[in-house]
């Protein structure tokens, strides 16, 4: 019997050792946050700091969908491994919190969290990683837990970034791993040197794969050499920029120095224009581990006492904790991603978050890829040939028939029931610029389709993808201001519906969407916009194509190896359509907040760029805000057909009557909370009609 139990043990030990877990926090500190002060009935939070080390067994199933996890170097034990950034704000009593670690996926190695949901935080977004401003604090008052981690492995150093740090992919016999590249550069400004990985979004936060030589005018072995393009805009022939006229080398100061990251082009790099590198590159790293990230730091804190070397767990846990997951714009797209590919099956079983908020992050993001570029976008002007947009675009299944396939975002985890609740918010430039419309219809847009039982899906109307700030900067890129409309308030009541549906098993509000059936979403050119003066409406969208990306790109999973570049655009063309709107221009569907019930003007979720930048494009991520005019003989001069904000409303008693119907109707929806509804009728009571955005 001894011999029986040391040999249970023996085999237990070995299978502990075998699991994708956290195995340890490094460097774990404490501090009071936010100087001490109070938070409602929460009280005080701390702030904890670590290094978290992790591993994952590169033999299991579960970690089979991470790009490369085979080539990836192990440790004694046969596992990869890998260590992140760890910071997390917990109330200072743990019988405070709500029961709910909140996770936020950061985007670029930056926190954007509490300036989405609360109020008064100074700056805004701007104002990156500023944790030490809580704004009104509204989701401490609540009690979460909130937890940030690093989960992109080629965030680059700096300005408080968090970053997770993995292996570089090798060949079995240590060799390095090469492929092709392709990197894309759209700036806004003018430069004569710039990362191979740099352009309109990586600018400055993400490092370069190195080119695997830095002779760029020498054939390859196999006949591979190097190519640098130029084009006007993203539809325009390219252009290629002889060999001699360019390097592999760093000459932004007075002195050139060959680098194996950076390019330098004598004659400089324009603003406004498209240049793409197609080049050898190395060292490609295992970038999939940050969905084995998230996984197992969830499963940690919610389950585990301490760590493999007795460090306690630093949050507050039990068996009713629950995880939600939030992230915005490219963090939705890792959330959609790591539920698609099957990520949310903690190894040991059940689920590592029970709830995921995807915030204006439609479409898929290809971290589990061969020299993947997370960081890139999907515009239709910018990083338009990049993996974002692969069939599946929705969560429920249909069958593609441009490709084939059927498919939807829930099937792994239906098959393992690991499916958790999900609200999926977006804003109205997702739909016009990022293809939104794709996750509410068919593919090729003949239908509306309906979100699963265990999804909500909500579309915030006339709103940009971050709004504008206030007060509105002249524009520069842009054609036209950009749209201030705020949606804090909405994201606030979405979050409080979606924990009470995880933790308390109450349903959230009904889903609101723009639909196909009651016309309130259409083609870009049935839109009936109004003939605003000064503003020129076309038809723009951004088309999407099947694309040709070499047969060891797996497309319904947007990750493999990318053979192809660039990609090769098939003929036929999925269906894109955008929010119809009313008289004022102002959309008909979806979430119609406080200020679009009640406007002061014209809010869209779409603006273009100056007309000698990228041909006029969308101008990437804005919106536009247009003013009524103050008088009915001011708009009747010059020929507005919206009305006047004299002529809405009359008298200020008119304005807060106003104000207060629209938050009544929303309270009823449960798309405004009522703490939020007082405070905006108490504003509107004392400053009177807005006399801007």
């Amino acid at each position: 019997m001894r011999r029986i139990l040391m040999a249970a043990m023996a085999l237990g030990a070995l299978t502990a050792t075998a699991e994708a877990r956290i195995t340890r926090l490094e460097n774990l500190k404490v501090q009071p946050a936010f100087g001490g002060k109070l938070f409602g009935p929460a009280g005080t939070y701390e702030r904890v700091t670590a290094r978290a080390h992790g591993e994952v067994d590169p033999k299991s199933p579960l970690n089979a969908n991470i790009q490369d996890i085979r080539l990836a170097p192990r440790n004694a034990r046969g596992m990869v491994e890998y260590d992140t950034d760890l910071d997390i704000i917990r109330p200072a009593n743990p019988a405070a919190s709500n029961g709910v670690h909140l996770f936020e996926i950061i985007n670029r190695g930056n926190k954007l969290g509490l300036a989405f949901y609360h109020a008064d935080v100074t700056g805004g977004i701007a104002n990156l990683n500023a944790i030490d401003d809580a704004g009104d604090g509204w989701m401490l008052k609540q009690g979460y837990t909130l937890v940030w981690f690093g989960w992109q492995a080629d965030v680059a150093p700096g300005d408080n970034r968090m970053t997770l740090h993995v292996p570089a992919a090798r060949n079995a016999d240590g060799s390095p791993v090469t492929g092709v590249v392709r990197s894309e550069w759209g700036l806004q400004a003018p430069a004569k040197s710039i990362n191979l990985n740099g352009g309109w979004f990586n600018a400055g936060n993400t490092t370069s794969y190195p080119t695997a030589s830095t002779d760029n005018r020498t054939k390859l072995a196999d006949g591979f050499l190097p190519v640098l393009t130029v084009r006007a805009h993203e539809k325009a022939a390219r252009v290629a920029i002889p060999n001699d006229q360019w390097s592999f080398a760093d000459c932004a100061g007075a002195t050139t120095t060959p680098s194996d990251t950076k390019i330098c082009y004598n004659a400089g790099f324009d603003a406004g224009k498209l240049y793409e590198l197609i080049y050898r590159a190395k060292d490609p790293l295992v970038m999939g581990l940050g969905f084995a990230a998230a996984r197992d730091l969830a499963d940690f804190l919610k389950h585990r006492d301490k760590d493999d070397a007795g460090t306690v767990n630093p949050v507050a846990h039990g068996k009713d904790t629950k995880a939600i997951v939030m992230g915005s714009s490219q963090s939705g797209r890792m959330i959609r991603t790591l539920l698609h590919l099957g990520f949310n099956r903690a190894e040991a079983g059940g689920m590592a978050f029970d709830g995921m908020l995807p915030h204006i992050g439609g479409g898929l993001l290809p971290l589990s890829l061969r020299f993947a570029q997370p960081g890139r976008a999907w515009g239709e002007q910018i990083d338009h040939l990049y993996p974002a947009y692969d069939f599946p675009f929705t969560y429920a299944r249909q069958t593609d028939p441009l490709t084939g396939r059927t498919q939807g975002l829930l099937d792994r985890c239906t098959t393992d029931n690991t499916c958790p609740r999900i609200v999926h918010a977006a804003t109205a430039l997702e739909v016009w610029e990022g293809r939104q419309s794709l996750g509410l219809t068919d593919p090729l847009a003949t239908k509306d389709v309906a979100d699963p039982a265990n999804v909500r899906t909500y579309i915030m109307g006339s709103t940009q993808h971050s709004p504008a700030p206030l007060p509105l900067p002249a524009p520069t890129l842009c054609q036209y201001a950009g749209n201030p409309n705020p949606y804090v308030w909405t994201m606030r009541a979405l979050l409080d519906g979606l924990t009470k549906w995880v933790r308390d098993d109450k349903r959230p509000p009904a889903a609101a969407v723009p639909r196909i059936a009651d016309g309130t979403l259409v083609a870009p050119d049935s839109v009936h916009f109004p003939a605003i003066p000064g503003l020129r409406f076309t038809a723009l969208s951004n088309p999407l194509h099947v694309l040709d990306r070499g047969p060891r790109y797996k497309a319904g999973d947007t990750m493999g190896i990318l053979d192809v570049e660039p990609p090769k655009p098939g003929s036929a063309s999925y269906g894109v359509l955008v929010p119809q709107v009313d008289a004022d221009g102002n959309d008909l569907g979806g979430v119609r907040s406080l200020f679009v019930q009640v406007p002061v003007g014209t809010y869209t979720g779409w603006n273009k760029f100056r007309a000698d930048l990228f041909d006029g494009g969308f101008c990437n991520l804005s919106g536009s805000f247009i003013p009524f005019a103050a008088t009915k003989a001011e708009r009747l001069a010059n020929g507005d057909p919206r009305l006047s904000i004299e002529e809405r409303y009359p008298t200020k008693a008119a304005y807060v009557n106003a104000i207060r119907v629209a938050a009544d109707r929303l309270i009823r929806a449960r798309l405004l909370l009522p703490d939020d509804a007082y405070r905006l009728v108490t504003e509107a009571e004392t400053n009177g009609i807005r006399k801007g955005p």
